[in-house]
This record gives C-alpha cells, sequence and structure tokens, in this order.
C-alpha cells in the first residue's frame, strides 16, 4: 500500500537534510585517512633518511644502532649526524609548507610565498651581517643572526604596507615586500662583493642544504617552529572566512586585522626559523599548500594540515634523493627541491586554475 502523496512529501523533506552530514562526515573521514597515509609517507621516508647517507649500511646495523647506540662507528654516524639531519627536514619541512599555505592564504595569493615579505632575504641579510662584521662563522653563531634578520624584515614590510592611516591590505603588504626585498638584495651583494671570504662562507648557506646540521640547532628552532605551527593551525577557521573577502569576514565574526598580524608573526617564526637553519629552500613553500588544495579542497584548516606533512615528505625526500644521485658526494637539498618542484609546479598550472577557491 502507498503513502499518501503529502506523507510521502513529509519523508523527503526529512530525508534530506541528513544526507548533507552524511556527505560531509564522509569527506571528512576520506581527508582524515588521506592525513594518515601521509603520515605513514612521512615515517617511511625519515626512515630512509636515517637509512642512506654517503656511506652506504646495511639496514639490519641501522636499525639495530637506532634503537641500541652502543659507541660504535654505525651508531655515532646515525645518532650524531643523520638523525639530527632528518629532525631538522622535519622542522623546515613543516615550518616551510606551513608558512606557504598561512602567505597564500593571507594574500590570497596563489603565487605568494614565504619569501615575498622579504623573510629570505631578510634572513641573508643576517647572515651576511654575523659574516662579514662580526665574524661568526659556525652555523649555531649565525641561525640568531638570520632569525633576527628574518624578524626585522617582516616588521619593516607590515610598517611600510600599514604606513600612514592605510590598513595593511595584501596588495600593499605585497608591494612592500617587493621593496624591502630589494634593499636587502643590494645590501648582500655590496657587501659579498667588498668581502671575498664572507662570500666564500655564505654561498655554502645560501644553496640550502640540511648538512652539517647537529641537534644544538634543532633545538634553537624547535621553539620557534612550535609557536608558529600553534599560531597557523589556530588560524585555520579565520582564514577560512577571510577567503570571502574583507567584508564578509568582518561580517562571520572575524578580526581581520587580528587575524593578518598574527598570520604574519606565524609565518615569520616558521620561515625565518626554517630559513636560518638551512637556508633558503625554494619551491617547498610555493608547491605544497597547491597540492594539498588540490587532494582535500579549499578547506584552510585540512590545507594547513595536509600542508604540514606533506612538505618534510617532499624536503627529506629530495635530502635522500641528493644523496643518492651524488654519491659519493652529495646534492644540496635546495638545488633538488627545485629540480622537484619547478616542474610540479608547472603541471598544476597546466592541470587547474590557480585559485584560491
Amino acid at each position: 500500500m502507498s503513502l499518501p502523496v503529502e506523507t510521502q512529501a513529509v519523508s523527503h523533506e526529512e530525508a534530506a537534510p541528513a544526507a548533507v552530514p552524511t556527505a560531509r562526515g564522509t569527506a571528512a573521514a576520506l581527508r582524515g585517512a588521506g592525513l594518515l597515509a601521509v603520515l605513514a609517507a612521512l615515517v617511511l621516508v625519515s626512515l630512509l633518511g636515517v637509512w642512506t647517507g654517503t656511506r652506504g649500511l646495511p639496514f639490519t646495523d641501522v636499525w639495530s644502532a637506532l634503537w641500541h647506540p652502543d659507541g660504535s662507528e654505525t651508531s655515532i654516524i646515525i645518532h650524531d649526524y643523520r638523525i639530527p639531519r632528518t629532525l631538522l627536514g622535519l622542522l623546515v619541512g613543516a615550518a616551510l609548507g606551513l608558512s606557504g599555505a598561512l602567505m597564500q592564504a593571507l594574500t590570497r595569493n596563489p603565487l605568494a610565498e614565504p619569501g615575498l615579505l622579504g623573510i629570505s632575504l631578510g634572513s641573508s641579510a643576517g647572515v651576511v651581517t654575523a659574516l662579514a662584521f662580526l665574524g661568526v662563522g659556525s652555523v649555531l653563531g649565525y641561525v640568531w643572526f638570520a632569525f633576527l634578520g628574518a624578524a626585522l624584515a617582516s616588521a619593516a614590510v607590515y610598517l611600510l604596507g600599514s604606513s600612514g592611516r592605510k590598513v595593511a591590505t595584501p596588495d600593499r603588504l605585497v608591494v612592500a615586500g617587493a621593496a624591502v626585498t630589494a634593499v636587502l638584495y643590494a645590501f648582500n651583494s655590496a657587501v659579498l662583493l667588498l668581502n671575498p671570504s664572507a662570500f666564500d662562507q655564505f654561498r655554502f648557506w645560501t644553496v640550502g642544504s640540511l648538512a652539517g646540521r647537529y641537534l644544538d640547532v634543532v633545538y634553537v628552532i624547535l621553539p620557534f617552529i612550535a609557536a608558529g605551527l600553534f599560531i597557523a593551525l589556530l588560524l585555520g577557521p579565520s582564514l577560512n572566512a577571510l577567503a570571502l573577502g574583507d567584508q564578509m569576514g568582518r561580517a562571520l565574526g572575524v578580526n581581520v586585522n587580528r587575524t593578518r598580524i598574527l598570520g604574519a608573526v606565524g609565518v615569520m617564526l616558521l620561515c625565518g626559523a626554517a630559513t636560518a637553519a638551512a637556508g633558503p629552500i625554494a619551491f617547498v613553500g610555493l608547491v605544497v599548500p597547491h597540492i594539498a588544495r588540490f587532494v582535500v579542497g579549499p578547506d584552510q584548516r585540512w590545507v594547513l594540515a595536509y600542508s604540514m606533512l606533506l612538505a618534510p615528505v617532499l624536503l627529506i625526500g629530495a635530502d635522500v634523493a641528493g644523496r643518492l644521485i651524488g654519491a659519493p658526494g652529495e646534492i644540496q637539498v635546495g638545488i633538488v627541491t627545485a629540480f622537484i618542484g619547478a616542474p610540479v609546479f608547472l603541471a598544476l598550472c597546466r592541470r587547474r586554475k590557480l585559485v584560491m577557491l
């Protein structure tokens, strides 16, 4: 016996809203499963980072030394060189991926990356100053100057972008970042041309590398990156509202100026610490957020989470590839990421429009 027409209509009306939460729950479950898959890939590539190197070691020896350090040569290689290098890759990769996603969301510019606000050149200027004028020669010594340079460059960009009575809009910040970058580039070039010894030391830092960094460098940047990660992940819902425009964001209850200031602080902490420790590494902060959006869509909460895990997979994988391709030497990770990132970015450009929504 069929139901009356009115009863059928009510049944359809009651069933329709229930389908929406079900679809959303399925999408969230798929995204969560994908995030776990990326996390598993990160664990795998980290193990490869500990296993591979310029000196080949059997995996059984590496696994034993990893859990039972005994002071042997293999144990020293694993614990003093490869584990710190892999941990640094994890931190720097996560910082670059998150700072890139944060930059693109704040400026609503799909081509934005951390260097757009002068942070990379600010770090470079700090290193150049330490090398040329203060005689600092160790990585642990000039990492502080690199971070200070990034902080000062970020502050200069924000002050210029909000000069007068105007608000620091994304367009003004980009223009101010271009101006600060030009000045810092001229400063670095002038100092290095007049100081060949500083240039010899600087060129090894500026290529971007994870080699030669020990646990003390990891300990230095860890608090700054942890603070930046907290700020970036906290801003996810606000960034979703800002993607609709400033006016719509305010209508949804978002404090636009506070979000931009916190976002700029987060980018400065993340990119400043990462660049200070490993040097300027190209394309990671630019490409990874696009890959994340391609996988999970425009929701910034998921984009940030995926970028935080995908970027270290790319960075450590590039570091492993550089060691394998360049054996018995190695190719610096900054060179490998440029070779990997450029074609991936071109493929993304051809496959879909670079939009934020």
